[in-house]
């Protein structure tokens, strides 16, 4: 992708400006767009030291004036501009619908009336497919989303399939699973439960388990990364929707004995789900991701351990700049 313009959406975030460091070091001419939203996991750090490498623009991805003057020309547009908050979804699911089902829409329209050739990476999530009537869960699982969020974000899936069928447009859906790294939200639990365990065991603090016996997979942000550039780049994945999974499932007790293991701080004990929870609480799932790797050659390269570690090696480093409202 050397020398091309390509267009990170949502490029503050934890997987968004994972993505665009990557794709900017490797000599492409990268433009994010990030709202910044209250909330969100936005945070300027992420991009500390590539402010003058690739172009950085507050704006939402509804606004279609914007859209057409900062994707024109690209040959890439990765979208990880969302609402990713289930139950916030519940608290505000006007917001979630707008955002996530609207703005994935104005992005489709703006990228066919101004980069018709560009190819459009969506992110999606394992959350569409609700509660698991089988493991792994493949893409012929059915979709029964236990959230509105869920909901919103099939709604976009729908939407790049429906503009690869009718104006042949380059899109691809990534259904991602816990991904996790750097960079992530750990100012509470909004966006991920693993982010407000690493903010306790390095604050030296007690942390809640609820359930602990539910499994999961969980992808190191690199390899998410990864994923989504390799999707870009293989025609064979352009108009399909594809599981993108991490490592070996593993139960919320154990994830959580892990990270106490590395980080030799904090505490935790396992309590049952609080019902606002409960209610959108998919249980058991991990992803089948044969299809996409048979396609690109991928697969995730980060074991648990190691991602883990890493994660806490880094905000160890720059705890201040992800926790007290310091966020972008």
């Amino acid at each position: 992708m050397r020398g091309q313009r390509i267009a990170v959406l949502g490029g503050l975030g934890l997987i968004g400006s994972t993505l665009a460091r990557k794709l900017s070091d490797a000599g492409a001419d990268v433009v994010v767009v990030d709202s910044a939203a209250a909330g969100s996991g936005a945070n300027n750090a992420n991009l500390r030291g590539y402010e003058h490498k690739l172009e950085i623009v507050r704006g939402d991805v509804r606004d279609t004036t914007l859209l057409n003057k900062h994707l024109m020309g690209c040959t890439a547009v990765f979208n990880l501009a969302a609402e990713s908050s289930h139950l916030g979804s519940m608290d505000a699911p006007l917001l979630d619908l707008d955002v996530n089902a609207g703005g994935s829409l104005a992005v489709l329209d703006a990228c066919r009336k101004v980069s018709p050739d560009a190819a459009v990476v969506f992110a999606s999530t394992r959350q569409v497919y609700g509660r698991p009537t089988y493991l792994p869960v493949d893409e012929n699982h059915p979709v029964r989303p236990v959230d509105v969020n869920g909901v919103s974000k099939h709604a976009a899936e729908q939407f790049h399939q429906l503009y690869h069928n009718i104006y042949g447009q380059r899109t691809t859906v990534l259904r991602l699973t816990n991904v996790f790294g750097p960079g992530m939200r750990i100012a509470d639990a909004r966006q991920t439960f693993l982010g407000e365990w690493l903010r306790r065991a390095l604050l030296d603090e007690h942390f809640e388990v609820w359930g602990g016996a539910q499994l999961r997979d969980l992808t190191f942000v690199d390899d998410a990364a990864e994923a989504l550039a390799l999707a870009a780049q293989t025609e064979k994945t352009h108009g399909g929707v594809f599981n993108v999974g991490g490592c070996a499932p593993v139960s919320l007790a154990d994830l959580a004995e892990q990270l106490m293991k590395i980080s030799k701080r904090g505490g935790f004990s396992v309590k049952p789900f609080p019902a606002s929870r409960a209610r959108i609480d998919i249980g058991d799932y991990y992803s089948a991701d044969a299809a996409f790797r048979r396609l690109t050659g991928w697969e995730p390269r980060t074991p648990l351990p190691e991602g883990l570690r890493r994660s806490l090696d880094y905000f160890e480093q720059h705890l201040s700049d992800y926790i007290g409202g310091s966020a972008a």
